[in-house]
């Protein structure tokens, strides 16, 4: 793994408290899963809209971030649109799958979907627009 997509992990609290698991399917191409939990919920019957974007913006900004690892640089969101289709339901299986449209020197265009893999429905489709930087100016060292 690169050592840029290795600081993220090491970073990332958000999708550790959550069980997200990231699988890198190639630079560019990434799946994100997680279980909906008792916390994730809004109403007894649906998820949170909000778990459901955060999670989105971690499947596109991931997919923006295996592609621009390649350059030693991390992403920022600078914008995304979400369309919610189905809700997501208590022990669903999200799996959220994110790829690059579009990689500029530093403008990253991303899409991505999120289905609850157990039903077979999809419950989110976004589209992405991320700023690649370098690390230092986050305030991090990618060496240590």
């Amino acid at each position: 793994m690169h050592k840029i997509l290795e600081l993220y992990n090491k970073l990332n609290k958000f999708g550790a408290d959550h069980n997200m698991e990231m699988t890198i399917i190639e630079p560019g191409h990434i799946v994100y899963k997680m279980e909906v939990q008792d916390k994730h919920m809004a109403t007894p019957n649906a998820i949170h809209g909000g778990m459901i974007a955060a999670m989105m913006d971690g499947v596109l900004g991931v997919a923006a971030l295996s592609a621009s690892a390649e350059d030693d640089k991390l992403v920022s969101t600078v914008e995304f649109k979400i369309n919610y289709l189905n809700p997501a339901r208590l022990g669903d299986q999200l799996v959220g799958e994110g790829s690059v449209d579009r990689k500029g020197k530093r403008i990253i265009i991303t899409s991505g979907q999120i289905v609850a893999a157990n039903r077979n429905v999809v419950i989110a489709k976004a589209m992405g627009t991320f700023n690649a930087y370098p690390p230092e100016k986050a305030g991090v060292n990618p060496n240590g």
